[in-house]
């Protein structure tokens, strides 16, 4: 690494403790967080990954409000699934920790009242929105409107989850409480400000001159921000469930969640061990932030102002924050059910938690947003670790046994193309530590593959099931090259598929190794008995993979149903039966069709309404080809005044529904009937 430290602290994003975990947490944070720790520890380091449930915040209180349950009675569950998801994937986090726990009270209280006792908050009254029917303050998310920049009617007072937009209340059109439906009002309120303006050349010179070397999408997000200017940022807020402000005359106030969760961070790290003063004040530990993009505003600017407002902690080293994954072409929606969770895949796919943590790093959205298919998802699981991986330690293992009895055999003269392979396998550790150590978690994934690459080609090229029977002594000296580059793969893969590593490990009955041994040739000695070969990987079949598109066409129409139930248009004023009465539809068959020319929309349609035939311009050439109408029975208004568009006189109106996509779709009757046959 560039700078030596004596320790490191690996933090991972809190979740919130309101849903369960899915595959973009998993690809955005913990994935790479977890391959950078178990890489650490491979390496002998003294190092702690620390990380636990957001239990606090607005989100925590909608979701119990919804289900009629208490906040606490959310974050428990939540909690317990998301902790034994995490553990069953093999996050090796040295603790799981809560915001809820009284360790984690007491920090965030003492942290406050140091800032407040040396008059680092700003005290402010403003006007904010209040709920009369509830007499409650509402929270940005407790504030339901429509989108000023999409129209979207079910915008949140703090982002527009449809076009991703960041808002505040005061920009929502027709703004109304989430908990009552009324309108709210403003109402006087007092709060505490950390003045992140007063920190802002701080920042600048330790972000922009001092970490240069931060992903792109890092840097610049913070240099954006900076540029823009900061402004004071409120650390209380008014609701019933978090902190208490621990000060007097803040009755009913708590924590705002985003200076309260960081410090979850320390309250984990003094919950794991006594000596957490060594991991958060000593200038000789290395601090790395796990976050996704969403976070990088908070990780960068307000937790190092927060720190250094403070004083005695030391500031992160690096926040490497990868950039979002989307499922099946789709952003990633908890609120809508679009996402692949982790306790269901477990459930859904036991044993084969290595094939999602290899395929959530190899497609990881590091530079750029990615996506995740059912369809890569098998072919990589068939195609990469089926194929290569798998492949050759089962071919290395079992040939062994096959030839001399499961016993390594000693290793030979060497010939060129054995040195050349032996050079090639004792270079993928320095590959390896400079892309793990400069968080391309995604190319060190491919070289580790490329030892299985290598092994495999090194075996296709001997073909020692051809030499056995002329030269077996020859056979001895690849079958030890090919277990040599077998016990390497298990160092290589352990921070990415550390179930994969361990059964490798087992195979062989010898290790684990350390990292350092990475590159060797004589992990395993001549003479060393090697257990049974079990299979790595399994294929996965196309009928499993279809379950799981089902399930999400299943999720899909459900949203789809939803959308256009809020989306129905209101009734329209009474009308009679007189007045429905003077309307003629008929049945009618549409003969021939055409593109009215210069326009994108209308179509001509000639059609037979069993009284004559006529001439329609209808507006569906978005929807419909000509081709596809001809020959189709709908349903026209006949009586209609004539009205001529585009030089070509129009007798009626073709009948259309639209559905929640704003798509309009033909009105037909069930069976083929005769022209003329009228609606009524």
């Amino acid at each position: 690494m560039s700078k030596p430290f004596k320790r490191y602290l690996v933090t991972s994003a809190l979740p919130y403790a309101n849903g369960p975990v899915h595959i973009g947490h998993l690809a955005g944070v913990y994935i790479p967080s977890d391959i950078y720790t178990r890489y650490l520890r491979l390496k002998g380091y003294d190092v702690i990954s620390v990380c636990g449930s957001d239990e606090h915040g607005v989100p925590i209180t909608i979701k119990a409000r919804k289900e009629g349950v208490t906040p606490q009675q959310i974050v428990d569950r939540y909690h317990q699934l998301i902790k034994s998801s995490f553990e069953g994937l093999g996050m090796s986090f040295d603790i799981y920790s809560r915001t809820s726990s009284k360790t984690h009270a007491a920090t965030a209280s003492e942290f406050f009242r140091k800032l407040y006792d040396e008059g680092k908050f700003i005290e402010r009254t403003s006007e904010q929105y209040y709920d009369e029917e509830t007499q409650t303050f509402l929270a940005d998310r407790y504030i339901v409107g429509t989108c000023p920049r999409c129209g979207n009617d079910r915008a949140y007072g703090d982002q527009c989850e449809k076009c991703g937009s960041t808002l505040s209340p005061d920009e929502l059109i027709n703004p109304h409480s989430a908990v009552s439906g009324s309108v709210p009002v403003k109402r006087a309120t007092k709060h505490w400000y950390l003045p992140l303006d007063q920190y802002e050349g701080f920042l600048r010179e330790w972000i922009l001159e001092g970490h240069k070397e931060w992903k792109t999408n890092v840097y610049g997000q913070c240099k954006s921000w900076l540029d823009g200017g900061l402004q004071p940022r409120a650390v209380s807020r008014d609701l019933d469930w978090g902190i208490p402000v621990p000060v007097e005359g803040a009755e009913g106030k708590v924590l705002y969640v985003w200076f309260d969760a960081p410090i979850g961070y320390i309250s984990a790290t003094k919950d794991l061990t006594p000596d957490w003063e060594k991991y958060w004040k000593d200038e000789e530990t290395k601090m790395v932030h796990f976050i996704g993009k969403d976070n990088i505003v908070f990780h960068c600017i307000v937790f190092p102002a927060m720190l250094k407002a403070h004083g005695g902690y030391i500031l992160p080293e690096n926040v490497p924050a990868n950039e979002f994954l989307n499922l099946e072409g789709e952003k990633i929606s908890t609120s809508r059910n679009w996402a692949v969770w982790l306790h269901e895949y477990l459930a859904d796919f036991p044993g084969k938690e290595d094939v999602l943590r290899y395929v959530l790093c190899a497609n990881a959205p590091e530079t750029k947003d990615n996506d995740f298919t059912w369809k890569d998802f098998q072919a990589r699981n068939n195609n990469e670790l089926v194929a290569v991986l798998g492949n050759f330690v089962n071919r290395a293992l079992v040939l062994t046994h096959k030839y001399f009895d499961g016993a390594v055999p000693a290793c030979g003269a060497l010939t060129d193309y054995d040195r050349e392979t032996l050079r090639e396998l004792s270079g993928a550790k320095e590959a390896l530590e400079n892309n793990i150590e400069n968080y391309r978690f995604r190319e060190a994934l491919k070289e580790a593959m490329n030892i299985a690459r290598l092994g495999n080609k090194y075996l296709a090229d001997t073909e020692p099931w051809k030499l056995i029977k002329t030269d077996p002594e020859r056979v001895k000296t690849i079958l030890n090259i090919a277990l040599q580059i077998t016990a390497n793969l298990s160092i290589a893969i352990e921070p990415f598929m550390p179930f994969s590593a361990k059964k490798i490990v087992g195979m062989l009955q010898a290790g684990p190794f350390g990292w350092e041994k990475l590159g060797s040739t004589d992990l395993l000695a001549a003479g060393h008995r090697i257990g049974e070969a079990v299979l790595l990987f399994e294929k996965i079949e196309d009928d499993v993979i279809q379950r799981q598109l089902d399930k999400l066409a299943a999720t899909k129409a459900a949203n789809a149903s939803a959308e256009a139930a809020q989306h129905v248009e209101d009734q329209k004023e009474t009308t009679t039966f007189d007045d429905f009465q003077k309307m003629d539809i008929r049945v009618s068959t549409i003969l021939a069709a055409e593109k009215v020319a210069k326009t994108k929309k209308l179509l001509k349609l000639t059609v037979d309404t069993g009284i004559d035939k006529r001439e329609i311009v209808s507006g569906i050439a978005e929807y419909y080809t000509p081709e596809e109408l001809v020959g189709k029975q709908v349903l026209v208004l006949v009586n209609l005044e004539p009205r001529e568009l585009k030089g070509i006189l129009s007798r009626g109106m073709i009948l259309m529904a639209q559905d929640a996509s704003g798509k309009l779709r033909l009105l037909q009757p069930d069976d083929q009937t005769n022209p003329g046959a009228t609606v009524g």
